[in-house]
């Protein structure tokens, strides 16, 4: 992928890896963007899926909010524990006492459950461990291209359940969140959504909520979800970040996946994101 320059601003905007992401450098985040730096952004956003811009201050969480809005309505997780006095920003963090790391079980795509799964999210982090902690994703664009022509036909007429409950209950007991204030959402989505904006096609099941197929037995759905994920899962579908200190990643929860790797105990890893709310998959 050729990278992206914008002779109307500074931003420098290089491709991570030829399969997926980009490095942004040159737009300070921390101040209000101008709509010039938003559409170069929003043209970034839609060529690589997920953008590291690196480089950056502390973005203060007002700023921070306004910044996920300029993409569209924020979503607000339906389980996990939210800053005080912001509803909108869900605080990511993970010390030597954490039963659980956020993101860290399995490869995913963010609140999948959700009847309308979120567009995209957005992620600084402000303590990083002196080494581990990276995150991977992974290209569901590409996932879905190295099918084969005759599984793309049966798997494009499936639906599949997200479910949350195994996930969220009792996940933030630790950090005051009491089961009953937790929802715990559920939706059939299909197994191959059309991007609603780049118009490609992707494919959308993931380890952590998607539990069956609709109308197939146990066995069956089993058979064919497994395959999937470990298809997903490839390493050359995949690429590996490590984290500078207040590094801002953005990613397309329509067409990738990541996973967060808990390898750095007992360091800490703690940072604040804010989601954008998306549209039901079709």
């Amino acid at each position: 992928m050729n990278e992206i320059k914008d002779i109307n601003t500074k931003i420098d905007i290089k491709p991570y890896s030829p399969n997926l992401g980009a490095v942004v450098k040159g737009i300070d985040l921390s101040k209000k963007i101008t709509d010039t730096e938003l559409k170069t952004m929003k043209k970034a956003f839609m060529k690589y899926q997920v953008l590291f811009f690196q480089e950056q201050k502390e973005i203060d969480p007002e700023v921070q909010i306004e910044l996920g809005k300029a993409f569209g309505p924020l979503h607000y997780h339906p389980a996990a524990p939210t800053m005080r006095g912001f509803p909108e920003i869900f605080e990511i963090h993970t010390t030597k006492d954490s039963k659980i790391s956020d993101g860290s079980e399995n490869f995913h795509s963010d609140v999948s459950c959700d009847e309308e799964p979120p567009l995209g999210t957005m992620l600084q982090l402000h303590i990083i461990p002196n080494c581990g902690g990276d995150t991977l994703f992974t290209n569901m664009y590409l996932a879905y291209e190295n099918l084969s022509k005759e599984f793309k036909k049966f798997v494009e007429n499936l639906k599949a359940w997200h479910e949350s409950e195994h996930i969220y209950k009792g996940r933030y007991k630790e950090r005051g969140v009491s089961d009953k204030d937790v929802l715990c959402p559920y939706s059939l989505h299909p197994i191959v959504r059309t991007h609603p904006d780049s118009g490609k096609k992707a494919i959308f099941v993931n380890r952590n909520f998607t539990t069956k197929i609709d109308g197939l037995n146990k066995n069956e759905s089993d058979l064919i979800l497994n395959f999937l994920y470990d298809h997903c899962e490839q390493l050359k579908f995949q690429i590996r970040y490590r984290w500078n200190h207040n590094d801002l990643a953005f990613w397309d929860n329509r067409c990738t996946m990541h996973k967060v790797l808990w390898d750095y105990y007992p360091n800490e890893r703690k940072g604040r994101r804010v989601t954008i709310k998306g549209d039901k998959p079709f």
